[in-house]
């Protein structure tokens, strides 16, 4: 199951889109003009307001360029945005040294770049931007035109005290970075985690279609390859067999009777001798139970839910994964009432790790353990534990999981179900013939009972001894 995480397992896009960026320059030449305004004619004070606004006009002209010369929704590649917000921290840093430096107090805005970087852009180009950044900030320090203090009031800030704007200036953009590449980081990750669930469902259900489709091919070719065998049987006594068709008609006879053998293959059960000659004590009952139902009495031997794929791809995986740790055996139990029906899976392998014990079910959680068992050739990504645990959590399991006590080695992984949800079918008809999907059929129901209707069975008093809940 885990070649189907490296090969389709979407890969994370970095691409950001020229619109998004455009406007955010368009908003910052907006308050940069208002600023240099509102200084120079509102306050009165003296400020290089011409080159101010010199080196504002450069920076909106690049703006009408890209404009100008790619779509509005064209997404830049990583490089390429990462220029542009290179020249937006330089931009701000020429502005910066016409007024002040690093007294300006509109410096911290030079981490603005930075942060937008550290959620759209991979670590390496938010480190040359962050290192950009630095090697200006560092300048502005020493070299800058001074602010216009009035001459009665002039202030003059301390080099310790510039030192300190500058310390906390990087540490601002280093927190703040690190604080959103993690934030948007694991969002990301469980996009593509959730992405690959789906995928894996997609392909379940391809698969549980390529069944029906089999036998239904079966049972719809049997008729017309039976007509097209008798008809070469007639023709072979008909003619004679010295006759030059001779040969293609027992040709032709044959090779129906051979297609007749491969069809019966798939319908019919398997004849003595053969890999399946063994039967589960469960289907041996049910064989002797089928020919008695449908005589008006009720006979219930298990419960009795819908093929699944979800289901089917969850419990596979978790058996995979004891499987895979278990040292010589692993055991598969189920178990019901009236109200729920549990299936348990426990190894006698080492057991989860308690460092991710409680972590298990998350997206990309792998031990190194595993990847060592696993080797280099099936390393893992860690989503088939959360693919299975979603999958199964759709239709209404909840999963926990433990390690055996001491003496005993291994870990148990237990999936329980509600006794409806278990038995809910995949597919409802509605009286017009309508077709909808189990969530809509149980909706619909509890609307149609909502007013009296009684709330199903109390606590389950039989509950086992209480788990890590992972769901």
């Amino acid at each position: 199951m885990s070649e189907v995480f490296d090969e389709q397992t979407p890969q994370t896009l970095r691409h950001v889109r020229l619109d998004t960026l455009v406007r955010l320059r368009w908003l910052a030449v907006l308050g940069q003009t208002a600023a240099v305004l509102v200084v120079y004619d509102g306050f009165d004070l003296e400020v290089p307001f011409w080159a101010c606004l010199a080196v504002i006009a450069v920076y909106a002209s690049v703006n009408v360029a890209l404009r100008l010369l790619f779509r509005w929704n064209q997404r830049l590649e990583p490089r390429q945005a990462a220029r542009l917000l290179g020249l937006d921290i330089i931009e701000l840093a020429v502005l910066l040294f016409l007024t002040g430096g690093l007294q300006n107090p509109f410096s911290f805005l030079m981490a603005g770049p930075v942060l937008i970087s550290a959620a759209a852009l991979p670590k390496r180009m938010t480190l040359m931007l962050g290192g950009l950044v630095f090697i200006c900030a560092t300048i502005l320090v020493r070299f800058y035109y001074p602010l216009p203090w009035p001459e009665e009031e002039p202030l003059e800030l301390p080099p310790l005290y510039m030192i300190g704007v500058w310390l906390s200036l990087m540490l601002a953009i280093g927190y703040l970075s690190i604080y959103a590449w993690q934030i948007i980081e694991e969002s990301r990750q469980l996009t593509d985690a959730l992405a690959a669930t789906e995928l894996v469902l997609t392909r379940e259900h391809y698969l549980t279609q390529l069944d029906g489709l089999a036998a239904a091919a079966a049972h719809e070719l049997g008729t017309p390859l039976s007509t097209i065998l008798v008809v070469a049987r007639e023709l072979e006594r008909e003619i004679k067999p010295d006759s030059r068709f001779a040969e293609d008609i027992r040709l032709l006879r044959e090779q129906a009777q051979r297609c007749r053998v491969i069809l019966g293959k798939l319908t019919e059960l398997p004849a003595p001798g053969e890999p399946f000659e063994r039967m589960k004590l469960s289907a041996l009952i049910e064989e002797v139970v089928a020919p008695n139902r449908g005589v008006g009495v009720a006979i219930e031997v298990e419960p009795v839910g819908a093929r699944n794929p979800a289901v089917l791809y969850g419990l596979g995986n978790i058996l995979e994964n004891a499987v895979d740790f278990a040292r010589e055996r692993v055991q598969v139990t189920a178990a019901w009432t009236d109200d729920k029906v549990v299936v348990e899976v426990n190894d006698d392998g080492s057991g989860f790790p308690p460092e991710i014990i409680d972590r298990m079910g998350e997206p990309y959680v792998t031990s190194e353990r595993g990847r060592r068992m696993r080797g280099s050739e099936m390393p893992g990504l860690g989503l088939g534990f959360f693919i299975a645990k979603t999958l199964l959590a759709r239709s209404g399991a909840k999963i926990s999981l433990k390690n055996k006590e001491f003496p005993q080695r291994g870990a148990i992984v237990r999936v329980r179900w509600k006794r409806a949800d278990f038995e809910r079918p995949l597919i409802s008809e509605l009286p017009d013939g309508t077709m909808l999907d189990a969530e809509e059929a149980e909706k619909n129901d509890v609307e149609s009972k909502h007013a009296g209707a009684p709330k199903p069975g109390g606590a389950d008093k039989s509950e086992a001894p209480p788990l890590a809940e992972t769901h």
